[in-house]
């Protein structure tokens, strides 16, 4: 796809675009045009309604003749026109040309009408790197920038954020007393990341409760694990997966070789919280787990297909299999197990996915001017499912409740294990805790 394209990304975290618009749609008819009115002595005129210049329409070039190079410079002619106009008329100047040009970057992203393409620049690049990278400053959680208000996907393990209480579908409505109505959900991000140990106050409103309410979090130096694994209670093998990034399948490898040589009677492939990160990440941790066939489909503009299939040589092809997935398990985490219940490799146990079926990518711009994302394709899981907006819905659907929480229980988990062991009832007689699975901070 050419050098300047790095790695496809299916994720849904920190990194999603901001949507400013900066390009309105015009009238048909007419415009409201000043027009001075000198015996009024008025420097500002008065309004009237003028028709609309035939100059600005009669040499812009239809849609499917602007797609020819020779036309491009009759379409921007307007563009540079308004471009000249404000730097000529504005009344605060000099204006600053490089936003500008930012602006004008993410209203023609914009005008696609697709909430997953847009522009970043090179700050918020860099940010939207940074949980695949392995490390930063902030309170640790995976979000949605495009929603209404800032939205916590999921609290990343062992976080600030778990720590303090958030929860999946939390808003963020402000942050240090500032209202955050309106304003960017990366501009937001940026308000809430900081150094270590410095706190931040965030306002949150939160499905049915009544009132929004503070939540002071300290920030901490975020590491993203990509892999923890351990054994369970009655011989069952745990791996929980935090993000799909460079490292995610070697070091889910080496713990399946770790766990396997324990001779585990069954596997619990955790990928709650996880809210994606690379395509071929995914496609590879799914191929530990499915022998055979595909993983994914991707179908492109242009109407053909790409079919993505299992590598055939996974570590854990046989193992009875149970995968745990939530609200926050968006995108490379629905790849998996979408394939995985597809293929009848085993079953999915917790809430309904995230939803996100799309996939991008990035294209960093020249002078370090911050990148575009541009959606290239949709996935579509092996029978074909499109998890779009609605999600992967789960064999074995339990929610985690307050009281679980406050009690330190996981019925999910409890539930995955005694599919495992075969038993519907009574529990182990150890049940895992939610701590097994979802960590606190430690102090």
């Amino acid at each position: 796809m050419g050098s300047r394209v790095i790695k496809v990304l299916v994720v849904v975290e920190a990194a999603l675009i901001l949507g400013t618009v900066l390009f309105l749609g015009g009238a048909t008819l007419g415009l409201a045009l000043p027009r001075l009115n000198p015996a009024a002595g008025s420097a500002l005129g008065d309004w009237v309604t003028a028709p609309l210049p035939s100059s600005w329409t009669a040499d812009v070039p239809s849609p499917t003749a602007a797609n020819s190079p020779e036309n491009l410079p009759a379409l921007f002619r307007p563009f540079w026109q308004a471009w000249d106009i404000i730097h000529q008329e504005f009344v605060d100047q000099p204006v600053d040309d490089t936003l500008m040009m930012q602006g004008a970057i993410r209203g023609m992203i914009d005008a696609l009408g697709d909430e997953h393409s847009g522009y970043m620049d090179p700050n918020q690049y860099h940010q939207a790197n940074i949980p695949l990278q392995g490390a930063y400053e902030g309170i640790g959680a995976w979000v949605d920038t495009e929603a209404e208000y800032l939205t916590i996907i999921a609290p990343m393990s062992g976080s600030p954020a778990e720590a303090a209480g958030l929860k999946s579908g939390d808003q963020v409505i402000a942050v240090d007393g500032q209202d955050m109505t309106g304003v960017p959900g990366q501009l937001v991000v940026r308000q809430v990341m900081g150094p270590e140990g410095t706190t931040v106050v965030l306002t949150i409103r939160r499905e049915g409760v009544a009132d929004p309410f503070d939540v002071e979090v300290t920030r901490g130096k975020i590491t993203v694990p990509s892999v923890e694994s351990k054994t369970l209670d009655g011989g069952i093998a745990y791996i929980r997966l935090s993000t799909f990034g460079d490292n995610t399948v070697g070091d889910l490898r080496r713990a399946l070789r770790t766990r396997l040589a324990e001779n585990p009677s069954g596997l619990i492939l955790d990928l709650r919280g996880n809210g994606g990160g690379y395509l071929a990440s995914a496609v590879d941790v799914a191929s530990e787990f499915i022998g055979q066939g595909a993983i994914l489909t991707e179908r492109f503009g242009d109407g053909h297909e790409q079919v993505y299939d299992a590598n055939g040589d996974g570590e854990a092809l046989d193992i009875p299999l149970v995968v745990l997935i939530d609200g926050g398990s968006a995108s490379a985490s629905e790849i998996v197990a979408g394939a995985i219940q597809d293929h009848g490799r085993g079953r999915l146990v917790g809430e309904p996915s995230f939803g996100k079926g799309s996939v991008q990518n990035w294209h960093p711009l020249d002078s370090q001017a911050g990148a575009v994302r541009v959606t290239i394709a949709r996935w579509f899981t092996p029978n074909g499912r499109s998890i779009e907006a609605n999600g992967l819905q789960p064999d074995v659907e339990i929610q985690i409740t307050d009281d679980d929480i406050r009690a330190g229980r996981d019925p999910q988990l409890q539930r995955a294990v005694e599919l495992l062991l075969g038993q519907t009832s009574p529990a182990p007689a150890t049940p895992p805790a939610l701590a097994t699975a979802l960590p606190t901070v430690s102090p």
